[in-house]
């Protein structure tokens, strides 16, 4: 791969932080062939009543641009 392509994309889950990062590489994977990587950037959560009930992710994933 000589050249890679960079997208930010954001995940979300009500079971955990590493489903929220894996929802969005397997939606991503419905439209963008080639995914090679992913970077989480960061890591949130929505809280109520004491508990957390949404995790969400914003993540960087790289995949090869096809010549």
């Amino acid at each position: 791969m000589a050249v890679a392509k960079v997208v930010e994309l954001v995940g979300q889950s009500e079971v955990s932080w590493e489903n929220a990062v894996k929802n969005a590489v397997s939606d991503a994977a419905k439209t963008i062939d080639n995914i090679t990587g992913v970077e989480v950037t960061n890591w949130t959560a929505q809280i109520k009543d004491g508990e957390i009930v949404e995790y969400k992710v914003n993540i960087k994933l790289a995949f090869g641009v096809k010549r």
